[in-house]
């Protein structure tokens, strides 16, 4: 592990400050490659294991609460070795997850990697979050959607991979230790740079009592976060198979409605920055639910997996703004506990994973799967209300320089 020195970029910007952003976009784009290469060897290690359909569903919730609980594992981490080992490890734990998945002998087997790949993953998502609200802070400005644009572009790359490696008629345990192979490559490449005291907190967050005030400002991001989510893991989780399934397209098209929901996800988060500081965060998320509403009904309603396709990027491209912007103002309740603020933000997460991915995979093992799409169609217009609690992020502090982009 190397720690950078404070120094200096050639435009006169702390150079530690930009060094931790570069680290930031590689965990994040190591999450989405994880996830992503999860959910899109659904098809391929269900039908290598002749797992029933309703045991796939199983596993998939277990992937969710594992994750909820993987949080306040990553919480613990966080506070006894900092944010940025607490992602090695956590990167390290979901390479080894997706190898152990790829090469499962038995169902027990495979359930016990899904497992740890649930906690890992939940480990690093407050871990990634954290650092992201850290160094947004430094910056004085919007820059949450940049770290969740590298999260979805390393989602479009990994899910590309899976369409590959179907292609080429590989195993899913040969494309599934490519996958963890991908990670530790990423891996390798996390360094700690530490924030200027004025910059930012440290590495070693604080631990102050959050109280009962904090638990009220955050319930409504919470209640947006798992609406959010409800819809992510109806896409994300269970799209392949729906192509798979219901819209009779083969193991290699399937990935791609979960290619192009990335996909759409880069162009909407590569915008959000900009779009937030011109037009302000509730009117992006007011936007930003009416478009997702609308392509859910679009992606029930497909008579073929080729409109799927194009309704599920349509699906990112509206959802994608939605949950950097709801972490980035959770955050700013108490900058000096984010990580506390997002550890306990993430149980709504989870809660809308679980949700969606339950009701969604049920409704698919009965041949419903048009009626798990068009159910959170509904939900997305929920957020409408709360989209008002929305904040711009704080400006940097005055007569500072922010840092390099």
């Amino acid at each position: 592990m190397s720690l950078s020195a404070p120094g200096r970029t050639e435009a006169g910007h702390p150079a530690s400050t930009a060094g931790a952003r570069r680290v930031a976009t590689i965990a994040f784009t190591a999450q989405g490659v994880s996830v992503a290469a999860v959910y899109t060897t659904v098809p391929a290690v269900t039908e290598h294991l002749r797992l029933a359909p309703l045991l796939t569903t199983t596993m998939m919730v277990a992937v969710a609460l594992m994750a909820g609980g993987g949080s306040f594992v990553g919480l613990a981490a966080i506070r006894r070795a900092g944010p940025v080992a607490t992602m090695r490890g956590a990167l390290l734990t979901a390479a080894a997850a997706l190898t152990l998945i790829g090469w499962a002998p038995d169902t027990k087997t495979v359930i016990c990697a899904y497992i740890l790949f649930g906690i890992a993953v939940g480990a690093l998502d407050v871990a990634v979050n954290t650092r992201a609200a850290a160094i947004e802070r430094a910056y004085g400005r919007s820059i949450f959607g940049s770290f969740y644009t590298a999260w979805s572009v390393g989602g479009v790359a990994a899910a590309l991979l899976t369409a590959a490696a179907a292609r080429l008629q590989w195993p899913v345990s040969a494309g599934l230790t490519v996958q963890a192979g991908v990670l530790l490559a990423l891996t390798i490449c996390i360094r700690t740079h530490l924030l200027a005291p004025s910059e930012g907190p440290s590495d070693t967050p604080a631990q102050p009592p959050l109280g009962r005030r904090v638990w009220s400002r955050l319930l409504p991001f919470g209640l947006v976060l798992l609406v959010v989510y409800v819809v992510d893991s109806t896409v994300s989780a269970w799209s392949a198979v729906y192509l798979r399934q219901t819209l009779a397209a083969s193991l290699t098209v399937a990935p791609m409605a979960y290619a192009a929901y990335q996909a759409g996800t880069v162009v909407g988060r590569a915008a959000t920055d900009r779009l937030v500081q011109r037009f302000g965060a509730v009117a992006v998320v007011r936007t930003a639910a009416l478009s997702v509403s609308g392509a859910l009904v679009g992606m029930a309603a497909a008579p073929g997996w080729p409109f799927a396709v194009l309704a599920a990027g349509a699906v990112g491209l509206g959802a994608s703004v939605l949950a950097p912007l709801c972490l980035a103002s959770a955050a700013r309740l108490r900058p000096a506990a984010s990580e506390a603020i997002l550890a306990r933000l993430n149980l709504f997460n989870y809660a809308g994973v679980v949700t969606g991915g339950a009701v969604s995979g049920l409704l698919g093992s009965t041949g419903q799967f048009r009626l798990a799409y068009a159910a959170p169609a509904v939900l997305a217009v929920l957020l409408l209300v709360g989209a008002r609690h929305f904040t711009r992020p704080p400006q940097a502090t005055q007569g500072a320089v922010p840092p390099k982009s």
